[in-house]
C-alpha cells in the first residue's frame, strides 16, 4: 500500500489504481479508503483513482495530534503535492466534505478541476434557535448536548457499541450482514478516543460562508434515506453557480453509505460527471 510522510512526521497511506485525470477521494468521519472498493474497480478504467486513509484512520498512522478538519485538508494538500497531480478531481463522502472545503478555504481550491460532494450538510450541530426549515436547510442533525454525550459515550469502554449503532442507523434495511461487518471493522481501525475528538471538531464548524465562494463544476449527491436532510443538499446545490443535484431514493439503496449500497448507479453518476 503506497504511502507518504507529511510535514508533521505522520505516515498516511492510500489506495490507488489506473491512468489518466487524477481522482482523489475522501472517506467520512472514522471511515477509511477501503470502503471505496467499488469505486476504485469501477473508475479505475479512465482515472487514476487515489484514496486516502487519512490521519488515524484505516491504515494510517495513528499520532496523538491533528484530529481536525483543517489538518486533514492541509494532508490533502501535502498528498497532493507528494504525488505532484497538477489538476484534481475531488470526491468526499461525509466529513470528507468538510476536508474539501476547508482545503478550498485554506488553498484557495488549488489544482481542483472538479468536485464531487456526497451527503455532508453545512452545519451538522443545530443551534438552539433555529426553526424547523432552518434547521433542515443547514442540516442540523444533533443538539448540542447530545453530541458531547455521544463523545463521551464514544472514548468510553462502551465506544465499539456506540460505533455500531450510529453507522447502522446510517444504512437501509437492505444491507447485508457481511457488508456490516466490513463497515463496522473499518470504522475501529480509528482509535476511539481519536473519533471522539474529531467528531467534535467536523459538527462544530459552519462552512455556510465557505460553500457560496466555490467555482468549480459541482456534483452534488444526497440520500433519500439518509439522515442528512436532503434540503441541506438542495441549499450547497443552490449555492454553486451550475452545480448538478440528484437524490437517490432510499429503495435503491439511497442511504447516508450509497456508494456502497448503490455502487452501480453511483458509480455511473460520477463517471458521467467527471467526464
Amino acid at each position: 500500500m503506497p504511502q507518504f510522510k507529511t510535514t508533521d512526521n505522520v505516515t498516511l497511506h492510500y489506495l490507488e489504481a489506473g491512468n489518466g485525470p487524477p481522482l482523489v477521494m475522501l472517506h467520512g468521519w472514522s471511515q477509511g479508503a477501503a470502503l471505496f472498493k467499488h469505486q476504485i474497480e469501477a473508475l479505475s478504467d479512465r482515472y487514476r483513482v487515489i484514496a486516502l486513509d487519512m490521519r488515524g484512520h484505516g491504515q494510517s498512522d495513528k499520532p496523538e495530534h491533528g484530529y481536525r478538519v483543517s489538518r486533514l485538508a492541509v494532508d490533502l494538500h501535502e498528498l497532493i503535492r507528494a504525488l505532484d497531480l497538477r489538476t484534481i478531481n475531488l470526491l468526499g463522502h461525509s466529513m470528507g466534505c468538510a476536508v474539501i472545503w476547508s482545503y478550498w478555504e485554506l488553498f484557495r481550491g488549488d489544482r481542483i478541476a472538479k468536485m464531487i460532494l456526497v451527503d455532508e450538510p453545512p452545519v451538522v450541530v443545530a443551534s438552539p434557535g433555529w426553526s424547523k426549515d432552518q434547521r433542515w436547510t443547514a442540516g442540523g442533525m444533533m443538539e448540542p448536548d447530545d453530541l458531547f454525550r455521544f463523545a463521551e459515550r464514544l472514548s468510553g469502554p462502551d465506544g465499539v457499541d456506540a460505533t455500531g449503532e450510529m453507522i447502522f442507523s446510517m444504512v437501509t434495511p437492505a444491507m447485508s450482514d457481511e457488508q456490516k461487518n466490513e463497515l463496522l471493522s473499518v470504522n475501529l481501525q480509528f482509535p476511539r478516543p481519536y473519533a471522539a475528538r474529531l467528531l467534535i471538531n467536523n459538527a462544530t464548524q459552519d462552512w455556510r460562508d465557505t460553500i457560496p465562494t466555490i467555482t468549480v463544476p459541482t456534483l452534488v449527491l444526497s440520500g433519500g434515506g439518509s439522515q442528512v436532510p436532503w434540503q441541506s443538499q438542495q441549499w450547497i446545490h443552490e449555492q454553486i453557480k451550475g452545480s448538478v443535484f440528484e437524490i437517490f431514493a432510499a429503495d435503491e439503496g439511497g442511504s447516508h453509505f450509497m456508494f456502497l449500497e448503490a455502487p452501480a448507479k453511483f458509480n455511473a453518476r460520477v463517471g458521467a460527471f467527471l467526464a
